[in-house]
Order: structure tokens, then sequence, then C-alpha cells
């Protein structure tokens, strides 16, 4: 299976969980820290804000 036609959400998952591997990051760590992530990027998709943008 070849990653070049994935979507891009695809290829970034495949991204992170290599990233995270190679560091050896624990698994509840990593799921911590992903709802974190999730947060904050679900908060950047409230009306009126620019995805690019925010910090």
């Amino acid at each position: 299976m070849t990653l070049e036609n994935a979507p891009p959400e695809l290829k970034l998952a495949v991204d992170l969980i290599m990233i995270l591997e190679e560091n050896q990051i624990d698994s509840q760590t990593v799921l911590a820290a992903l709802e974190i992530v999730k947060r904050d990027y679900q908060k950047k998709l409230l009306p009126g804000q620019d995805t690019l943008t925010e910090e």
C-alpha cells in the first residue's frame, strides 16, 4: 500500500505515529496529548476563527 495517493489526514496520522514510536512515547501520554491537541483544534474551527493564523 502506498501513501502517495492517500488523503492528507492519513499521511499526517502515519507521520505522527512514526514520530511517537521512534521517540518511544508511552500510550497513555500520547492519548492525553492527543486530547489536548484535539480540543485546541476544535476551538479553531469555531465560527470567526482563522484556522491558519490562530495560536
